[in-house]
């Protein structure tokens, strides 16, 4: 099975999470969301998977340097609107293996996910 890798080239935790992927002979594609974007409704499939404080990257630069009234009073909807309109928001990497999602890396989670 080929699964998917949603995240940015140049992200260093993205980077571990290929190198691992490939390590361990995992067959994945690369969808990188800053260039081919991530539509709202897998956003908000996400979102329901793992909730928006999960899937929101808020310890980034690009959120802290949102306006404060775009951080105030985050909820599902405007979680969401915020990583469409800017996709290094989106909490990364996100392994897609079908039935579920992983979101950030973490080598001991990949490696029971995957086995």
């Amino acid at each position: 099975m080929t699964y998917t890798l949603y995240g940015i080239p140049n992200c260093d935790t993205v980077k571990k999470a290929r190198v691992w992927l490939e390590q361990q002979g995992v067959d994945y594609v690369f969808h990188d969301y800053k260039k081919a974007g991530v539509d709202a409704g897998r956003l908000g499939q996400w979102v329901d998977e793992h909730g928006w404080e999960t899937v929101l990257n808020r310890a980034g630069t690009t959120f802290k340097k949102l306006p404060e009234a775009d951080k105030a009073d985050i909820d599902r909807s405007k979680a969401i609107a915020l990583m469409k309109a800017q996709p290094s928001m989106i909490k990364r990497p996100v392994l897609d293996l079908g039935d579920r999602r992983l979101v950030g890396f973490k080598p001991e989670a990949y490696a029971s996910a995957l086995t």
